[in-house]
C-alpha cells in the first residue's frame, strides 16, 4: 500500500499588517511574527508525516523563512484572503498528485511533532476532514482534509462548525479534535503570556521580545 501524500499549507499575513491586538510597535510585531512562523515551519519540516510544505504570502521575508526550511513559494497578493491563498495551494498539490492537506496558521508556535502525529490517528475512511479549533473556539487551528479537494476552506467565517459541516454535506467523516498546543494561537497579550509559561524554546524566544 502506498504511503499517503500529505502536504502542508501555511498562508502568511504579511508581518507589518498582523497582530494589532497585541498593542505592541511595528518592530516588535514583526519579530513575534517572524518567530511564530520559524518555530511552525520547523516542526512541519520535522513531521514525518508531511511530504512538503507551502507557503503562501506576499511578505518576501515570510517567504524567505519558508525557502530555509525547504518549502514551496506561492505569492499572493492577499487581497481575496486567506481561503484564496489555501486554494492557490491546494491547486499546486493537487497538481503534483497529493492526496491531503494540512493547513495551518503561521500563529501557532507551539505545535510539536507528536501534535501532528495525534491529529492524524483520528484519520478514518478516505474521506476525511479533522479540525483542531483555536482555544477560544473562534476559528480552526488546524485542518486536515483527504483527498485535499474534499472540500473549500471557510477561514474567518465562524470556521471550524462550517468547516465540520461542510464536511458532512460532502459526504466526509469527519471529527473535532482538541489537541492543546495546536489550540494555541495568538491574537492578544493574554494569549503570549500562556504560551511563555510554556518551557519551550520558542516560548523563551518570545519572552525576550517582551521583556
Amino acid at each position: 500500500m502506498s504511503k499517503l501524500r500529505t502536504g502542508a499549507i501555511v498562508p502568511v499575513k504579511t508581518f507589518s499588517r498582523a497582530k494589532t491586538r497585541l498593542n505592541l510597535s511595528s518592530e516588535k510585531k514583526e519579530k513575534i511574527c517572524k518567530i511564530m512562523l520559524e518555530s511552525v515551519l520547523d516542526t512541519l519540516s520535522k513531521s514525518e508525516h508531511i511530504e512538503k510544505i507551502v507557503i503562501v504570502s506576499k511578505d518576501e521575508t515570510a517567504l524567505g523563512i519558508g525557502k530555509k526550511f525547504g518549502a514551496a513559494e506561492i505569492y499572493d497578493g492577499e487581497e481575496l484572503g486567506v481561503n484564496n491563498a489555501v486554494k492557490l495551494a491546494d491547486e499546486y498539490l493537487l497538481k503534483d498528485g497529493f492526496d491531503s492537506t494540512l493547513v495551518f496558521p503561521q500563529d501557532i508556535p507551539l505545535i510539536q511533532v507528536e501534535d501532528i502525529r495525534t491529529l492524524l490517528n483520528f484519520r478514518m475512511h478516505n474521506r476525511c476532514v479533522l479540525v483542531v479549533p483555536s482555544r477560544k473556539f473562534d476559528g480552526t487551528n488546524a485542518l486536515f482534509r483527504m483527498p485535499l479537494d474534499v472540500m473549500e476552506t471557510h477561514y474567518d467565517e465562524d470556521s471550524y462548525k462550517i468547516h465540520l459541516s461542510t464536511a458532512e454535506k460532502r459526504d466526509a467523516t469527519s471529527a473535532l479534535v482538541l489537541i492543546q498546543r495546536m489550540m494555541l494561537d495568538v491574537d492578544d497579550q493574554s494569549d503570549l503570556n500562556l504560551i511563555m509559561r510554556y518551557d519551550l524554546p520558542v516560548s523563551k524566544s518570545l519572552g525576550k521580545i517582551l521583556s
